[in-house]
């Protein structure tokens, strides 16, 4: 018969340890011997055992000593008590401390057999509910991480379908979304934070799919009226994203990336200063009532600051990006550009990453 787990046996009288270690073996077990509380844990410590036969009473620390002491080291192994009939009461309590049942003196070998199979049979089925349950854990992560990859996709297919319809934007969402991330990092922000900035960059000019392409390409000045018409691409932004997108710091990043540092940008006119914004202008946000006072580090909100930074990081890749209407500006005259909205357009310790980040980046003619 092939050997089945490993019992140590715990008494001080090696007369019953030798009886128990007889029914034992002959039902296929390994059996290993133990005559004190310290040889038990020398026993333990030597190799792996599914179950201790431990006796209550023995010279030295008991069994009731013991036991705590295995279940905390060795959480894995069942524990059964021996004990004269006189001691049930205490069997009992040691049941109550994590031991699986408790057996009595003189033995009964059949009951000493049922006793150890059934407590064998349940530690089998709780370690089989484990590995399910951390097979689960896997396979519930894995999933995610798909359904994340399939997303992380579709948002990309989202954006280069923009940019197919206009050949002046090609690349743009995507470089935004780097430079983004660039600054973000620089200025030390969480990296789940830089995550969503960096989410937001690739869609931030997703509603510009609704903006007609005689209006988006035309090669002159834009009218007013054509203008407030290519503005609403931010609210229709966050109207195509919220079916899909969750993640209300990206929504709101997407809406706001031409809002100003003074207040006087678009769609909603608020200012993305260094502390919060009012409560009475946030509530102007219909559906996100609890944003208002949504607060992180620095005092201000985690939108907020990545409206900042998306602000910025849109605002050079557009005037260093040839369009319809006009070429392209060099990285200097753009870095310029952006340093003299400094506290006026832009979150000023934005801007000042923002010129730390490009004094790192080789500088285009």
């Amino acid at each position: 018969m092939p050997a089945k787990e490993t019992i140590l046996i715990v008494d001080d009288e090696e007369a019953i340890r030798k009886l128990l270690g007889r029914k034992l073996v002959s039902m296929g077990y390994w059996c290993r011997e133990a005559g004190s509380a310290a040889q038990a844990i020398d026993e333990l410590q030597a190799g792996a055992v599914a179950l201790v036969l431990l006796d209550i009473k023995m010279p030295g620390k008991s069994g009731v000593q013991l036991l705590p002491e295995i279940r905390a080291v060795y959480p894995d192994t069942v524990v059964i008590m021996a004990t004269a009939i006189t001691d049930t009461n205490i069997a009992v309590h040691c049941m109550k401390h994590g031991a699986y049942d408790y057996v009595t003196k003189p033995f009964n070998l059949g009951g000493v057999a049922l006793s150890v199979e059934r407590a064998l049979e349940q530690k089998r089925l709780e370690m089989e509910n484990r590995e399910y349950q951390q097979h689960l854990e896997e396979r519930v992560s894995q999933q995610a991480e798909k359904i994340r990859r399939s997303f992380l996709n579709s948002i990309t297919a989202l954006a280069y379908a923009l940019e197919a319809k206009d050949r002046y934007t090609s690349g743009h969402s995507e470089r935004v979304a780097d430079l983004s991330v660039a600054i973000a990092t620089e200025l030390g922000l969480p990296s789940e934070e830089i995550e969503k900035i960096r989410l937001a960059g690739l869609l931030h000019d997703i509603g510009k799919i609704g903006v007609k392409e005689p209006v988006l390409n035309k090669p002159d000045r834009l009218t007013d009226d054509e203008f407030q018409y290519v503005k609403s691409h931010c609210e229709l932004g966050e109207r195509i994203l919220a079916p899909i997108v969750e993640d209300k710091d990206i929504l709101f990043m997407v809406r706001h990336h031409h809002e100003r540092y003074d207040g006087a940008g678009y769609p909603d006119g608020l200012p993305l200063t260094e502390m919060p914004p009012p409560a009475d202008i946030l509530t102007v946000i219909e559906g996100f009532p609890e944003m208002v006072h949504e607060e992180t580090g620095g005092g201000v909100p985690s939108w907020c600051r990545g409206a900042s930074v998306l602000a910025v990081a849109d605002s050079f890749d557009a005037m260093t990006s040839a369009r319809s209407y006009r070429k392209a500006m060099s990285d200097e005259i753009a870095c310029a550009e952006i340093e003299r909205g400094r506290g006026i357009q832009f979150t000023p310790a934005v801007v000042d990453a923002f010129l730390r980040v490009k004094k790192k980046m080789p500088v285009a003619g």
